[in-house]
């Protein structure tokens, strides 16, 4: 029988945007009472946990992901009873939850901010981030000429000849992690939410906590050079981050089962990714290779192949996702041609070239049936199990991406993959409340809602509820077996146990391998498997 407390090695985990899933109260934005609400929902699901996004006090200057108070909950979305009351209908439902934290930066609205901000240049109080004096005799100018991944300068003059560092938005002022005061008060924090039944956390820019902002500052050109050697960047991804994350194991191994942890890491080499899932470290990191893999077989093998042995030798099991609140949808993805620029493509409203719906839902079905038949966690995205598609041709009013602002209205953002959920076929928000939901939703939306697709055996609602009772049933030990002499377009392996999962991944129909078929991203016919499809099957022995 598997450890209890490695139930995270291979779990299936459903991403909550709560702003966006279930609204309870009518004024457009989901909430905790509508999450508890869904509970049941996401029992049939069959997923083994959620991942809960922001969902703190926030200006939503990003999404929540400026946090103004870590221990406590955005009252526009729920109180901390509500919080409680979810987890106990989760714990209930057999779903384990973890939360979203946000370490690198704080919101400007934070107490310790607005601290900052008042207190003198030296002081303590500035001391807890990233203040530098600006060039020029009176500091007019900018410590250097960094940029910020939402555009604009990466610092922002206080009025005194001081400037603070902002990887992202001006909202989202950066801690310094050398302050032994912000070590410590995020100890408090995650001891504060595990303590509240929380089962793990998801660590939000992960690679980005320790920075060396050591005289002379490197221009932009330099930050960004192809060639730096690994934990030389001096700010990302910089060995000493990991020292920070030993502490947050030994917290989380004072729990009984310990607390688990992923990494969000955007880092150069699948290697140094591998450091943060270690034991002693996080426990399990992101990998986001089959989100930017092309609909190819010998891409997606190579992908496999590399992260399940780089997961092996941290001691840890492999991540695999495709959609997040950070990309456009695969559904639509693969529905585009190979190698499109995608924010262009936004920008255009998604009118050219349009995209082949009916291929990329096939394609999208077929690749997480694969997903889910390999070992290690899968992570799912809240609407993926209904198909949904990128809302491309948000109106320009609607957009709340930061992006969209700091980019002077040049690159869309987020906002297509953050639209509301479906839950029925009419109503002003199709379910998601009563009113209208805060980005509007694409009439096609109603075809593809909850209500519809539970009547429907077709659905891609219905496939994902299949797929995850079966994974439950076959999975068992982790490991993997690759078929021998197969089509260079297929991929095809054996798990313990004995069952296999063959993609095609070209236009010809491919042969099956022997064994009787469990489940099928699409119809089979003839005893052959169609391209763009998944098969899943098991001895008849």
């Amino acid at each position: 029988m598997p450890d209890p407390a490695e139930w995270w090695r291979q779990a299936v985990v459903y991403q909550i945007y709560p702003r966006s899933f279930a609204d309870s109260n009518g004024d457009g934005i989901g909430d905790l009472p509508g999450i508890t609400s869904r509970v049941e929902y996401l029992r049939q699901l069959g997923v083994d946990a959620v991942w809960l996004s922001p969902f703190y006090p926030s200006a939503l200057a990003d999404g929540g992901y400026d946090v103004d108070d870590y221990r406590d909950v955005d009252p526009k979305i729920g109180t901390l009873a509500q919080f409680d009351e979810m987890v106990t209908a989760l714990k209930a439902a057999g779903i384990r939850l973890i939360v979203d934290i946000v370490p690198n930066h704080t919101s400007n609205r934070h107490e310790w901010f607005r601290a900052a901000l008042a207190a003198a240049p030296g002081s303590p109080e500035r001391d807890r981030y990233v203040f530098r004096r600006g060039e020029g005799p009176n500091g007019e100018r900018p410590p250097s000429d960094w940029t910020a991944q939402f555009g604009g300068s990466a610092w922002e003059p206080v009025g005194d000849g001081q400037w603070y560092l902002h990887m992202f938005a001006p909202e989202q002022p950066d801690l310094n992690w050398e302050n032994r005061e912000v070590r410590d008060d995020f100890l408090k924090t995650l001891a504060f939410w595990a303590d509240r039944g929380v089962d793990g956390f998801r660590v939000d820019v992960a690679n980005a906590l320790v920075k060396d902002l050591t005289p002379p500052l490197p221009s932009q050109a330099e930050l960004d050079a192809d060639d730096l050697p690994d934990g030389v960047h001096r700010l990302l991804d910089r060995d000493e981050v990991h020292d920070i994350y030993k502490e947050w194991r030994e917290l989380f191994d004072r729990y009984d089962p310990p607390r688990t942890a992923v990494a969000e890491a955007w880092v150069r080499s699948a290697h140094r990714r591998a450091r943060y899932a270690s034991p002693d470290g996080l426990g399990q990191a992101f990998n986001f290779d089959l989100l930017l893999a092309e609909w190819d077989a010998t891409e997606f093998r190579k992908v496999i192949e590399e992260n399940l042995a780089l997961a092996a030798s941290a001691a840890t099991s492999s991540t695999w996702v495709f959609s997040n609140h950070d990309v456009v949808r695969h559904a639509t993805r693969y529905a585009l041609p190979t190698g499109i620029d995608l924010k262009a493509w936004l920008m255009g409203d998604g009118a050219t070239p349009p995209p082949d719906v009916e291929r990329g839902l096939r394609r999208a079905r077929a690749a997480t049936l694969l997903a889910l038949a390999l070992p290690g966690s899968t992570y799912l995205y809240q609407g993926e199990e209904l198909g949904l598609p990128e809302v491309a041709d948000l109106p320009r009013e609607a957009l709340q991406d930061p992006t969209w602002i700091r980019s002077g209205h040049t690159e869309k953002g987020r906002d297509g993959c953050r639209v509301p959920l479906p839950w029925t076929s009419s109503g002003p928000s199709f379910g998601f409340g009563t009113g209208p939901a805060h980005l509007p939703q694409p009439a096609g939306f109603a075809e593809l809602s909850v209500e519809r697709q539970e009547a429907d055996d077709t659905s891609t609602l219905a496939l994902y509820r299949r797929a995850l009772a079966q994974r439950r049933r076959l999975q068992t030990a982790e490991g993997l077996e690759w078929a021998a002499d197969t089509r260079d377009d297929v991929v095809e392996f054996r798990r313990p146990g004995g069952w296999t999962c063959i993609t095609n991944f070209g236009d010809a129909p491919a042969p099956l391998p022997r064994g009787r078929v469990v489940l099928s991203s699409a119809p089979l016919s003839g005893g052959t498997l169609p391209g763009d499809t998944t098969a899943w099957l098991e001895p008849t022995d």
